[in-house]
């Protein structure tokens, strides 16, 4: 079991930060956070997110219209910003990624198959990624707001890959944290049958 000071640097400790200090990202955490996200369960091993991973002035440049004003300020400020897609052609690494039978026919040509699954298991693994970020050191601005057709033109055009939401990356800058807001108990969202 993870002891206390594990678990408040992944849950308890852990907040969504707006506000970057200016200290870059090492690309070898973002490499690492990537090899630890992975390990985590998909449906048959299916892994269908895809991350783009926005830090040179070029790539914010063109990230940058594709955002809601709103996130302007803050995604431009921070050191990283990962763009979380999956791949709606993700069956097709299945023959190597779930050998042991012929998962790709279980998706080939299934347009409501492919939807669901690289959704639900992209967001599955995006979480993961989330907290691999948090163990490695590293604070998160996950967030929607901003024009999917729109990026997914900018970045991903005549690709398989469509977007699901970005994650700001960096060290937060803990001074400028407004107080937590409150969580449900379990009891107002829980329930044992």
């Amino acid at each position: 079991m993870l002891d206390s000071t594990a678990l408040d640097l992944l849950f308890h400790g852990a907040r969504t930060h707006t506000q970057w200090l200016d200290r870059d990202v090492d690309t070898d955490l973002l490499k690492q956070a990537w090899d630890l996200a992975v390990m985590g369960p998909t449906s048959a091993n299916c892994e269908p997110m895809r991350i783009s991973f926005v830090k040179s002035p070029d790539a914010k440049a063109r990230l940058k219209p594709c955002l809601a004003a709103g996130n302007v300020d803050k995604t431009m400020a921070a050191p990283v910003t990962a763009i979380i897609a999956h791949d709606m052609e993700f069956y097709e690494k299945l023959p190597d990624l779930f050998p042991h039978t012929d998962a790709r026919s279980w998706f080939a040509g299934k347009d409501d198959a492919i939807k669901t699954t690289a959704f639900r298991n992209g967001s599955l693994q995006a979480g993961y990624f989330i907290l691999a970020l948090r163990g490695l050191g590293l604070d998160c601005g996950p967030m929607s707001g901003f024009d999917n057709a729109k990026l997914d033109t900018e970045f991903f055009a005549n690709t398989p890959v469509k977007s699901n939401f970005l994650i700001n990356i960096g060290y937060g800058d803990a001074a400028k944290l407004h107080e937590r807001s409150p969580r449900l108990s379990f009891d107002q969202g829980a329930r044992i049958l």
